[in-house]
């Protein structure tokens, strides 16, 4: 590709982005469940006790005001995660995602891995059915010294595209998330990224905290925009260049983040992605998120 020519295609789809979140073909279902619409709070199973049963930990969410749980993981019985998703709808805090695990990277040049790739996301899609989920979290590529950037893009949407059919009869969508994988680095090129699949069952996952260490969290939710379909939330202290313990303990913006929030109308689940603890601790969490959502946004 002539680089100036993509350059000039680059910017003026920068351009087109930035004027707008609202310009998507079609739009962002609500989440939540059946739930009303509005921003929802939720855990990850594996912040919650390890010792309790799944219908004492769901009952343990509830109680520290959850309104949801996420999955860290597929479960391959599907009869088994049916069970679960019926617990979790009793306690009253229904499971709302499953995050795909790492069966091997969609990027991957090696057919094998590719293949453990794709076998980990019918897994996780074919769970989140079960336990009631609309959504699987999917890290759609790695940068490394054997990938290139170019190559992990064209290959990771290849193979995404290929799943798409499932997700469609499944009726779950497939969500991309930014990480640390030195792949998707800026909100334009995450927009872009999403834009180019075309397809409603293609969405974005935006953590929070993920890209503090080189950009502003409010910047990507209001360049992601109406694509944002799941968020992540936890913190990052720039100076000590690790994630905190709490949430508003580092330095994400959080009045601007909900203000973003607020812009785009994103209506859904909040999920905090932090270390596990007791129900002390899951109280004092679900209250931050009170104070997060309770900013003002004028």
């Amino acid at each position: 590709m002539n680089q100036t020519a993509g350059r000039r295609d680059f910017l003026k789809y920068a351009a087109t982005v930035t004027v707008g979140t609202g310009l998507l073909a079609t739009s962002t279902r609500v989440q939540g469940q059946g739930q009303e619409a509005k921003l929802l709070k939720a855990c990850q199973y594996n912040m919650l006790p390890k010792d309790l049963k799944d219908a004492e930990k769901f009952a343990l969410a509830k109680k520290c005001g959850f309104e949801g749980v996420e999955l860290n993981g597929p479960i391959a019985d599907l009869a088994a995660a049916k069970e679960m998703g019926a617990l979790a709808r009793q306690a009253g805090v229904p499971i709302h995602g499953v995050v795909n695990g790492w069966g091997g990277p969609l990027s991957d040049p090696k057919p094998e891995n590719v293949a453990k790739g794709m076998a980990s996301m019918e897994t996780s899609l074919r769970c989140a059915k079960a336990v009631g989920a609309d959504a699987v979290l999917l890290v759609p590529a790695v940068v490394n010294e054997e990938v290139g950037y170019g190559e992990a893009w064209e290959r990771s949407q290849k193979n995404i595209r290929k799943l798409l059919p499932l997700a469609k009869e499944l009726q779950v969508t497939i969500a991309v998330e930014n990480v640390w994988n030195k792949f998707l680095l800026s909100p334009l090129e995450f927009a872009k990224y999403v834009d180019q699949f075309d397809d409603p069952w293609l969405k974005a996952y935006v953590d929070v905290g993920n890209m503090i260490q080189f950009g502003f969290a409010q910047d990507w939710v209001r360049t992601v925009g109406k694509r944002i379909v799941k968020i992540h939330l936890k913190d990052f202290k720039r100076k000590d260049n690790r994630f905190t313990a709490n949430l508003l303990e580092g330095d994400v913006n959080w009045p601007q983040v909900r203000k973003a929030l607020e812009e785009i109308s994103y209506k859904g689940y909040m999920t905090t992605e932090l270390d596990p603890g007791d129900e002390a601790y899951l109280t004092d969490l679900s209250r931050r998120i009170d104070k997060i959502i309770a900013m003002k946004t004028t």
